[in-house]
Parts: structure tokens; C-alpha cells; sequence
């Protein structure tokens, strides 16, 4: 007769067959930190594998394997449990030790194919809580699969309930929670002054015209770091400045709902007029030849009114720098000419006594007050006629008809307090008592706002040769009209 051959290994002190076990934990969401809920689960997996020990067989952990703050409901992958897969399925366990069936799967994909993996190679799985699942059975599998309809249909009550309470709270103008806003301390409503007072001045300067980007490297510069600690980027500092949590403005699912309880970082309007820039699709960060120099994009031909553009004239790389029509060759002028010309006219006059009053304020008023009463009215009415339409005291057409108007009144409403605050690039020159240090501090897109804001300069073709007075400099090839 053929000799038969025994699968299993045994201890050579005390003869027990070893039952060679794998260990799994996973904690969805590790709130105390340093994986705490993992290793529990570990001491209470170690006591079930005692318990199961007898005389003749020994449970024994030979591998352990555990995904720390990863939801099974998710559907994000979970390292170790794959690997964990992948050993059994090159058969170097005999069982699976767990707290519970829901550590080891919450999706029925995922029962099915853990099933496909232990049932042909007579895999057990024990667990703390559920007790023994026979995979090797139909019964057991009926169980496994009953277990598995059980930890969904608790996971789904979980979220719904969770869903219900997030949506009573924004309701409220109340914190829900999550990573610590920049500007606010961990509870999300207490204010962190520095960052508050940051905040503030990163607002006023990008609608002074500061770039993003030299905004971001000031703050660098003053030591200031995110929320999570990292250095300051163009993109990260955008996302932060157009949450509207900084106008003290409460939101559910993506939504404006109202007030909320923390107080703001921002003046609402000042806010909305920001965020309105930030969300124009016709703005873009990337680099460009117009942010490189003080005059590409809004110096004007003399001959066509087309914008100039920056190039060279000369031999490849040791050309001169020059300003020149984007349309035509009509003009061509040296760079570092004009733009001397055009920042010593500008600051001359911002020099002169009458500058400030002069140059104050420009913008149209609006009646901030007044548009944030119809916001607050027209989401009153919105959400009066939801609660009507979910009484059933109206239909889906009368509610479409009746909730129009109000509709209507708020993008109105958003529309003008978007254009509410326009500040004035030329503010912190004029009331400067150096204003030539003020303009040097001044990064280029500040720069570039404040001859934007004030001027319009006409790049006219040039005489060739010296100029009378021994330059080359020819002031009257260059107009420059005040706005």
C-alpha cells in the first residue's frame, strides 16, 4: 500500500500538530493614535489561539498581518490583507485568526473571493467574536455570507446615522469636525490670531494684484506654515483662501447653507470678490512671458493697439531685450528703456502732494448689507419650500416655479457682493512715506497692478541715434495716458 502522507507539521518536543495560523486585525479609524486598536485586537487573537490548543494540536501564529486606519468598507486596498491572500493561496497557512468576520471583509466581493481562496485548500477561520466559520461547508458559507449581509447593513446604518447628524449640525452653523482649518485652532472655531491676521493680508494683496506664488513665498519668508505644517505653494495657499468657512459661511455638500457658529477670518465680501477671481476659468497660474516682465501683455503697439510682448533683438543669446508688437513687426523697443521711463512717470506723480486724494478709491459702491439680507432671505425661502415640497403641501412643478424667483434673487445677490471690494493697488504707495522703497518691495504682479490701475502706455516707433540732450532715450516715443 502507498504510504500516506500527512499535510500537517509537528512539534518534535511534544508531538502536537501545528496548526500553522495567520493573524489579522484592522481598525477603520484609528482616532487614539499609534495603532492602540490593532494591538488589542492582536491580545485578544493570542488568547483565542490559546484557547484553541489542546494536547494534541497547537494553534500556532506564524505570521502576523493588520491595516491601521484603512475602512474595509471603503474599497481602498489593504496592503497586508492582500498579502495575507496571497500566502494562502501559496499554502503556507492552515487558519485565519481574526476579532470578528467584519475585520477580515464588509463587502460580499470580498467574502467571495476570501471563499474561493480557503474553501479548495481547506483553510479555517476563527474568529474572537463570530466564532468558527467551516468555509469547507455549505452551511458555513450560508453563515459567512449571513455575517457578511450583517456588518454591511450595520456599516449603512452607521452612515446614514453619521450622514443625518453632519447634516443637523451644518444646519446649525456647527464644526463637524476633520483636519485643522488654517486660521483656527483643532475645534475649528476658535481663531489662531496669526494665521487669522495672515489670512487677512493674503486677501488684501491678491486683490492689490499680488501673485499667488509671491504671496505664498512672503509667507515663507515670515516663517508661516500650513495647517499640516508644509511650506506654502501658490496652489495650497488658492485652495485655502476660497474655503468659505474663512467668510464665517457654513457648507453641506459642496453648498452654501447659511452662517456659521465660528467667526470669520474674512469680510464676506471681501471674500466673495476674491473667490470670484480665483473660480474665473480664464485665470490661469502657469508661468508666462506677460508675469515675467513689468510690460508684457498691457503695454500697447503705437501703430496697430495690439499688446507687446517681450523678445530679443540681436545674434541668438546675446540679443537685447526689447518690447515689440505681438501682431507685426512694427515696434521694437529696448525693454529696460521703457520700463525705466514708465515706473520714474509713475512714481513722479504718485510723489506729488494731491497723489491720495487724486488717486482714491475708484470702484462702484455697493450695498454689501443690503445684498447679504437677500442672500439670508432667499435661502429662507429655498429652504421654507423644501420643507413644503417634502410635506407634500406642493408638487415638483409648483416648487420649480415658486423656488425660481428666489433663485434668482441670490446669484444677484452673490453676483454683487463678488464685485463689492476691489482694492486699490495704488493704496499702500501713496499714503508711504518712502514710496520708492514701497515700489521695491513690491513684487513684479503688484507692480504690473499698479501700472495697470493707473496708466495706459503707447509704445510709439522711435528715432534712430543720439537724442539732442546725448541719450537714446526718446520720451516722446512713449505715451502714457492716466486712467
Amino acid at each position: 500500500m502507498p504510504e500516506h502522507h500527512d499535510p500537517y507539521e509537528y512539534d518534535d518536543v511534544n508531538g502536537r500538530r501545528i496548526i500553522r495560523c495567520y493573524a489579522y486585525a484592522r481598525i477603520s479609524e484609528d482616532r487614539e493614535g499609534a495603532g492602540l486598536g490593532v494591538e488589542r485586537q492582536h491580545e485578544d487573537i493570542d488568547e483565542l489561539a490559546a484557547q484553541l490548543t489542546t494536547r494534541d494540536v497547537e494553534y500556532r501564529i506564524v505570521r502576523r498581518f493588520q491595516d491601521n486606519d484603512l475602512s474595509a468598507y471603503t474599497g481602498k486596498p489593504r496592503p497586508d490583507y492582500l498579502a495575507m491572500l496571497a500566502a494562502l493561496r501559496a499554502g503556507e497557512g492552515d487558519c485565519v485568526l481574526a476579532w470578528h468576520t467584519d475585520r477580515l471583509h464588509r463587502s460580499p466581493a470580498e467574502l467571495e473571493e476570501y471563499i474561493d481562496v480557503c474553501e479548495p485548500r481547506r483553510i479555517d477561520t476563527r474568529t474572537v467574536k463570530a466564532g468558527h466559520l467551516d468555509l469547507t461547508t455549505a452551511t458555513g458559507r450560508m453563515i459567512a455570507r449571513q455575517l457578511g449581509v450583517q456588518a454591511r447593513y450595520e456599516i449603512e446604518r452607521m452612515i446614514e446615522r453619521q450622514k443625518r447628524a453632519r447634516v443637523q449640525k451644518v444646519s446649525r452653523g456647527e464644526y463637524c469636525g476633520g483636519p485643522r482649518p488654517y486660521g483656527y485652532e483643532s475645534d475649528g472655531t476658535t481663531l489662531v490670531p496669526e494665521e487669522a491676521e495672515a489670512l487677512r493680508d493674503a486677501a488684501d494683496a491678491f486683490l492689490a494684484g499680488a501673485s499667488l506664488r509671491s504671496i505664498a513665498a512672503d509667507m515663507n519668508r515670515r516663517g508661516l506654515k500650513t495647517s499640516t505644517g508644509a511650506d506654502w505653494e501658490g496652489e495650497s495657499l488658492a485652495r485655502v483662501l476660497k474655503r468659505p468657512r474663512n467668510a464665517g459661511l457654513a457648507v453641506l455638500q459642496g453648498k452654501e447653507v447659511g452662517t456659521a457658529a465660528w467667526p470669520a477670518v474674512i469680510e464676506e465680501a471681501t471674500w466673495r470678490s476674491m473667490a470670484a477671481i480665483l473660480a474665473d476659468p480664464s485665470r490661469t497660474s502657469a508661468s508666462s512671458t506677460a508675469l515675467k516682465h513689468l510690460g508684457s501683455g498691457l503695454y500697447l503697439c503705437g501703430k496697430c493697439g495690439a499688446t507687446m510682448k517681450s523678445g530679443t533683438k540681436g545674434a541668438a543669446g546675446r540679443g537685447m531685450h526689447v518690447y515689440k508688437c505681438r501682431v507685426q513687426p512694427h515696434v521694437s523697443r529696448k525693454m529696460s528703456l521703457i520700463d525705466d521711463l514708465v515706473q520714474v512717470h509713475v512714481l513722479e506723480r504718485l510723489a506729488r502732494p494731491d497723489a491720495a486724494d487724486m488717486f482714491a478709491v475708484r470702484e462702484p459702491t455697493v450695498d454689501v448689507e443690503g445684498a447679504r439680507r437677500t442672500m439670508r432671505e432667499a435661502r429662507a425661502m429655498l429652504t421654507d419650500l423644501a420643507a413644503a415640497l417634502g410635506a407634500g403641501e406642493m408638487d415638483m412643478s409648483e416648487w420649480r416655479a415658486a423656488s425660481q424667483a428666489a433663485k434668482k434673487r441670490l446669484a444677484k445677490a452673490d453676483a454683487d457682493l463678488s464685485s463689492a471690494v476691489a482694492v486699490n493697488p495704488v493704496a499702500g504707495l501713496v499714503v508711504a512715506d518712502d514710496i520708492g522703497k514701497a515700489w521695491s518691495d513690491f513684487d513684479l504682479s503688484r507692480r504690473r497692478a499698479v501700472i495697470d490701475y493707473l496708466v495706459t502706455v503707447t509704445v510709439l516707433p522711435a528715432q534712430r541715434g543720439r537724442r539732442p540732450g546725448g541719450g537714446y532715450v526718446d520720451p516722446d516715443a512713449v505715451r502714457i495716458d492716466w486712467k
